[in-house]
């Protein structure tokens, strides 16, 4: 879907007017920091900025086409722990509130990613506004949200592209008005054309996870989300589950034994696995959609949720005959929203299995984010060598 950008907002004077006044953020609060690692590599093809970054799905589509990351936001202290411990060579430091940050400490750059939270917009106060002749900026519609932080980092740096990500829901949320205002704020307030489209990472990990992304461009490079072709034949789960054949390196964590089968603590208990059976048929007999996802080898997963730590219900594992069914583990977690890949290093998870399933029940699918940013990269490399000759005059 494409919406092509309003008029005269793309003037960076007034983009910054926009921003100066009462609700200029305060200081930054105190940042975790980095591990400054060697630098010595090639120059990046274009640099992006991290926004509500949680363990760094987004990012790692971007690096795997040239970017990279010079800045970091994120304010949960187990992600930023996870993040750091998978991203120690960074020169930057991880920012915690993004409402605290000043526009001006964020540097300068040519993509913006963010996964921003699904959240309401208030009218509150648009009649006194409107008596006393006051216009209505992207300021008054989006104030006290966080998506307010990621229109006025775009209103200062006008960077050439962003991309963000949110669950599918967001078309619906409060009736559509939440989706029509992002919209509008990001192409009549802030002139960029942008472009969106659901797409399920079913095509790239063994789970049917949609999420809406969001591609805008500061100026209309071509970019249409209806010619990204994604893969025709979709994985199963026994491409991520624990083989329990010896054949995986045994990982004393996770699994037991030299076989590596999977430790008896992600089994459930015959009183928890009771309850969701009697629970089940409670909501089955009430006519109600309540169901437990109880899958194996050859099957496509529900959609992994941040509270799949409490029962792990939406994906179970079937056992042997008589045995109650188990939740993944945190490895099995990664592997399926695509962070640990094939021939590639593990995702270090440093946390608590609790946090690690909440970090990857927020995350987004890497390969899925791969293919979209490997989709906008010629798009993005034309607008930067046009923005390169322009500059250099």
């Amino acid at each position: 879907m494409v919406k092509q950008a309003g008029r005269a907002t793309a003037d960076k004077a007034v983009a910054n007017g926009w921003i100066d006044g009462p609700a200029k953020p305060v200081a930054a609060q105190p940042k975790l920091k980095l591990v400054r690692g060697d630098k010595s590599e090639a120059p990046a093809d274009f640099t992006f900025i991290d926004l509500f970054a949680g363990i760094g799905g987004l990012r790692r589509g971007f690096e795997s086409i040239g970017g990279q990351c010079v800045f970091t936001s994120e304010w949960d202290k187990y992600s930023q722990k996870t993040y750091a411990a998978n991203f120690p060579d960074d020169d930057h430091e991880i920012n915690g509130d993004i409402t605290k940050v000043d526009v001006a400490d964020i540097p300068e750059h040519d993509v913006l990613l963010a996964g921003f939270p699904c959240q309401p917009f208030s009218i509150a106060g648009v009649s006194k506004k409107n008596a006393l002749g006051r216009a209505h900026g992207f300021e008054d519609k989006t104030q006290g949200t966080l998506f307010f932080d990621v229109a006025r980092i775009i209103a200062h740096h006008r960077p050439a592209a962003f991309l963000l990500e949110n669950v599918r829901n967001l078309i619906g949320h409060d009736k559509g008005k939440t989706f029509q205002t992002i919209k509008d704020v990001l192409t009549e307030e802030l002139g960029y054309t942008i472009d969106w489209r659901v797409i399920d990472g079913r095509s790239w990990t063994p789970q049917h996870r949609e999420r809406i992304f969001i591609i805008g461009f500061r100026e209309d490079q071509g970019f249409r989300f209806a010619d990204l072709k994604t893969p025709d034949a979709a994985p199963k789960l026994r491409d991520i589950l624990h083989p329990g054949d010896g054949s995986e390196v045994p990982d004393q964590r996770f699994t037991v034994g030299n076989s590596g089968r999977v430790s008896e603590k992600y089994t459930l208990t015959d009183h928890l696995w009771n309850y969701l059976q009697r629970y089940k048929e409670k909501h089955q007999a009430a006519g109600n959609g309540f169901g437990f996802g109880l899958v194996g080898p050859d099957d496509v997963a529900r959609t992994l949720s941040a509270r799949y730590y409490k029962d792990g219900s939406e994906i179970l594992i079937r056992q042997e005959e008589g045995k109650a069914p188990r939740r993944l583990t945190p490895r099995e977690c990664a592997r399926l929203m695509g962070f640990d890949e094939p021939q590639g290093n593990e995702f270090i998870i440093p946390v608590s299995d609790t946090q690690a399933y909440r970090q990857f029940g927020n995350s987004v699918v890497v390969p899925a984010v791969k293919a979209v940013a490997e989709h906008m990269k010629p798009h993005l490399f034309k607008a930067l060598a046009a923005q390169r000759k322009v500059a250099v005059g």
